[in-house]
């Protein structure tokens, strides 16, 4: 597998398990109820995350090459692998257009 691969399967991995406390400390920094110690507070632990549990870290690659443009969201694959795996018949309910 290729390296950037692998780091995308680890930002991944890092975004599942960091997710719920994410979210939780998200909460706590936006409810304008709380008092602003207990959001800054909060604020702080958040930046204190590791960069790669950010949802926004993450990139979309093809599962076949690993390529990172031209992703299909629905299949995973790059646009030339989709094109080569329609053709072959490998992806269910895709055919080729005619018209």
């Amino acid at each position: 597998m290729r390296s950037r691969v692998l780091r995308d399967i680890k930002a991944r991995q890092l975004l599942a398990d960091n997710e719920l406390t994410r979210q939780a400390y998200r909460f706590i920094t936006r409810n304008e109820t709380l008092p602003a110690r207990v959001r800054h507070q909060a604020q702080l632990a958040l930046n204190n995350m590791p960069k790669q549990s950010s949802p926004t870290f993450i990139h979309n690659r093809c599962v076949a090459t690993g390529h990172g443009q031209g992703v299909l969201r629905e299949f995973k694959l790059c646009r030339f692998q989709f094109r080569l795996k329609a053709l072959n018949g490998e992806l269910p309910g895709v055919k080729k257009a005619s018209w």
